[in-house]
């Protein structure tokens, strides 16, 4: 078996059973539940997504830590007993016969904090309110070796397979060194080499980022626009799902700006969709063009902000940034 070939098909496994849950959960989303403002149904889906994740790791590799988002003690509280119940019959329907506390433990072995020289780490519904919105939301799993991202699996049940239309669902994948892949998510059909944007021109930037502006600074990206001359207005989609936009062509840079001088990246943000990029022939770095940092537990703390582009483009917009005063 080639290097790291059972943790990328484990990977594969546990994202699609996660999206499952999450889509069938996502089903049930009114019109009356956006009104108001009721998070139980992405609450329910991060849950169950992180359940069904490290329920599937634990089987195969049981000594590998995880670092998740979610760990059980609010369900096992008196007052949360009938989103637990929810919980149990959502994972229920993936894996026959689960209890509460088979759900409880599988949640739990997601909340190792600390790094060590293996581990995966796990974002079980990046991009909150797209999910709500029923647009982009990603699955993000990503393993980690001596400090540097090896595998990631990258779920957009949302994200058309073909640009501009046709089937919903794709998964990205890769393995370092063995290039990027895209996957349908239901299995049926081939597997798609990606490969980055070869725009080496940067007013032909075309850019993506957060449609939250507590995510990135809009107003900063604006700056850096105008800086480059760039014609094209920027693309606003929720989630990881943006760096699998870069990673198969449609856009030639993904910008994170940061929004304050003390806010932190979390790891399981960026893990999964970094090596996607990179693999597709893109490069990924923060706004100070230093590689991301996976050594420092559950945050990016030497990093601020990212940047992720085709390749060609980076010293183009790092010398924006770095040149507007950004960074």
């Amino acid at each position: 078996m080639a290097r790291y070939e059972l943790e990328l098909l484990t990977a594969i496994r546990a994202v699609r059973e996660a999206a499952l849950l999450t889509r069938k959960v996502a089903d049930g989303i009114t019109p009356e539940v956006l009104e108001k403002k009721d998070k139980s149904p992405v609450t329910l889906a991060d849950f169950g997504s992180q359940a069904l994740i490290c329920r599937a790791l634990g089987e195969v590799f049981p000594e590998d830590p995880i670092i998740g988002e979610e760990e059980s003690s609010g369900l096992r509280q008196a007052d949360q007993a009938g989103m637990l119940s929810r919980l149990v019959a959502e994972v229920g329907r993936v894996v026959h016969g689960a209890s509460a506390d088979d759900v409880c433990a599988w949640l739990d072995r997601g909340g190792a904090s600390a790094c060590s020289d293996r581990f995966w780490t796990l974002d079980p519904i990046d991009g909150t309110k797209g999910f709500l919105r029923q647009e982009q939301y990603a699955i993000s799993l990503a393993l980690i070796v001596d400090g540097e991202v090896v595998v990631g699996a990258l779920g957009c049940p949302n994200l058309e397979i073909e640009p501009g239309g046709g089937a919903r669902g794709a998964l990205f994948t890769a393995v370092r060194g063995k290039g990027a892949l895209q996957l349908p998510f239901d299995g049926d059909g081939p597997a798609a080499r990606l490969c980055v944007s070869a725009e080496a021109d940067p007013r032909r930037v075309r850019f993506c980022e957060s449609v939250e502006k507590a995510h990135s600074s809009h107003g900063d990206t604006a700056r850096i626009a105008e800086r480059l001359d760039i014609a094209a207005d920027p693309v606003r989609l929720d989630s990881q799902a943006k760096y699998a936009v870069v990673a198969r062509g449609e856009a030639e840079a993904y910008l994170r700006l940061p929004q304050s001088a003390d806010y932190v990246e979390k790891i399981w943000d960026h893990a999964g969709g970094a090596i996607i990029v990179e693999e597709a022939g893109g490069t990924v770095t923060d706004v100070m063009g230093r590689p991301l940092d996976f050594t420092r537990g559950r945050t990016l703390l030497e990093n601020r902000g990212v940047v992720a582009s085709n390749g060609a483009l980076h010293g183009a917009l790092l010398n924006a940034i770095r040149d507007l005063g950004i960074a």
